[in-house]
């Protein structure tokens, strides 16, 4: 059987309290998505603001392979705008939806049951006429009348409905009782063989991935589903770790994938940098700790035959060994190859981006680990225009002193250096660079995370900044974990700048940002 996979990373991904993503960012990932080879990309829910119009038809103008999916509620004006945007992909889908469990009828829609079916008479036939290929999904199916459920969905496919989604909206359901809820659908509703039966679960029990096998298991056709299973509250199905279950117990489900499983770790790390969002160590499939073995027993049972603990090889996500050392005195030429051989397929200018970084990492530590040359990537080659530059910093702190921090930061031909007083050595970096830019934001969160191990490891600061209700990722790496901090914080406000506009930026004084 074909199971088709359907990513929501871009839609319900991106509602993951804390990530905003900007249209060249969505492109980037949905770009990945197509390469990972996912059926359906939901882009977007283009009402929902002006921007998230933008990057679902930009996707839509763009990204080919996939079917391209905007989200909906079941009315015209929300339609009209969804099909405005989606149109012109290839492969377009409209997708809606309307709540049909008792709860949300009585305190959220305020409708009754037979408003409800009408609606979706008319709004399925309605989405019917700009698109062959429409999706309809009854919100809280999970916990709603089978009966009157079933009548739903049987009027969806009357009106035109090519795909049917059941959604687990809260993570309510267990594994028995979704997959249950599956064979019923499937038993009483006449016309489903007319429709693809699609499910959609949530991870508040921690039962999404589980969920979705069950309701395969019982005749689901697509799962639904976001990268390192990010979303709304407790998340989505995990995708990666849905897609590993079904190829690695190819026994048990005997399903057809159309995935390039080689593509899985390069999308994980993809999603992870671009929404700030890190991942757990032990996570399954993608975590740091997925592949690795400290016991002894299990590291000699590896080394002597790697099924013995381990149930996927690496390579099969994307995770590749290689013994080249890259060092300073490796030159541009195996800097690419080796990118190559790790997925990236670079620019010339964001190759020149990414060896200016190396080269300067190089003369710093020994060696270059593939996960150092990943974060590069991800740093230098996705970099934002760029107001502002880190020329220097110099920080004077300890146990007995007040941290102080001097920066210097290049705008054009000229470099301007403010000092400031912290609580610590960052607080005292960022208030330096405030002064500088003036640009009155507030840090919403703050991550250190090492790349590698060893005392030369190269650290990842991640910091997330908010502009006037909007908040901005901001990354930086470097040896030192004060530069990298600084790099972080200026690369979020060049963010600010960019997706803002200078024009458009309310400079704060010089007494507001000493107050702050």
């Amino acid at each position: 059987m074909r199971i088709y996979i359907f990513d929501t990373t871009l839609r319900d991904g991106e509602q993951s309290p804390g990530v905003s993503l900007n249209i060249q960012e969505k492109l980037e990932i949905a770009h990945q998505l197509a390469r990972l080879g996912v059926d359906v990309i939901e882009a977007g829910f283009p009402i929902a603001s002006p921007g998230d119009f933008e990057a679902v038809k930009a996707i839509a103008r763009e990204v080919e392979g996939p079917v391209i999916a905007a989200l909906a509620r079941i009315d015209t004006r929300d339609i009209d705008r969804a099909w405005e945007a989606v149109q012109y992909s290839r492969k377009p889908r409209l997708h809606v939806f309307i709540a049909t469990s008792d709860i949300h009828l009585k305190y959220k829609l305020r409708m009754s049951r037979e408003e409800v079916l009408e609606a979706v008479r008319s709004g399925v036939a309605y989405a019917k006429k700009y698109c062959q290929d429409v999706e309809f999904s009854p919100e809280d199916a999970s916990r709603s009348d089978v009966d009157f459920l079933c009548q739903v969905l049987t009027a969806a496919i009357d009106a035109g409905a090519t795909v049917i989604n059941i959604p687990d909206t809260v993570g309510y359901a267990t594994p028995p009782e979704f997959g249950r809820l599956i064979a019923e659908i499937r038993r009483r509703v006449p016309n489903i063989d007319k429709a693809i039966l699609s499910v959609h679960c949530h991870n508040d029990l921690g039962l999404a991935v589980a969920n979705s096998l069950a309701a395969i298991e019982n005749g689901a056709q697509q799962v639904e589903g976001a990268i390192n299973g990010i979303g709304e509250r407790a998340g989505n199905t995990a995708l990666e770790e849905l897609i590993m279950a079904l190829y690695t117990r190819k026994d048990f489900y005997n399903c057809e994938l159309g995935i390039v499983t080689e593509e899985i770790y390069r999308t994980s790390r993809l999603v992870s940098s671009l929404t700030g969002m890190p991942i757990q160590y032990n996570k399954a499939i993608v975590g740091r700790n997925a592949f690795a073995h400290e016991s002894g027993i299990h590291q000699d049972g590896v080394l002597k035959e790697r099924t013995t603990y381990e149930i996927m090889n690496p390579a099969m996500i994307g995770l590749v060994q290689n013994n080249i050392v890259l060092g300073k005195h490796s030159g541009r030429h195996a800097l690419r190859q080796r990118l190559e051989e790790l997925g990236y397929k670079l620019t010339e200018e964001q190759l020149n981006a990414a060896f200016a970084r190396f080269k300067e990492l190089a003369d710093r530590k020994k060696g270059i680990s593939d996960r150092d040359l990943e974060a590069i990537v991800a740093h230098e080659a996705r970099r934002v225009p760029e107001k502002y530059i880190l020329e220097h910093i110099q920080i004077a702190t300890g146990n007995r002193i007040v941290p102080t921090a001097t920066i210097g930061l290049r705008m054009g031909n000229q470099v301007i250096e403010e000092a400031a007083c912290g609580k610590g050595p960052v607080d005292a970096a960022f208030k330096a660079i405030d002064k500088i830019t003036r640009i009155p934001v507030g840090l919403k969160h703050y991550s250190l995370d090492a790349v590698t191990g060893g005392k030369d490891a190269v650290g990842e600061v991640t910091v997330k900044v908010e502009y006037e209700g909007r908040v901005f990722v901001g990354k930086g790496i470097s040896t030192d974990i004060l530069e990298a901090s600084a790099r972080a914080y200026v690369n979020a406000l060049n963010k600010v700048i960019f997706e803002v506009g200078e024009e458009n930026i309310k400079h704060a004084n010089g007494a507001a940002l000493e107050e702050a």
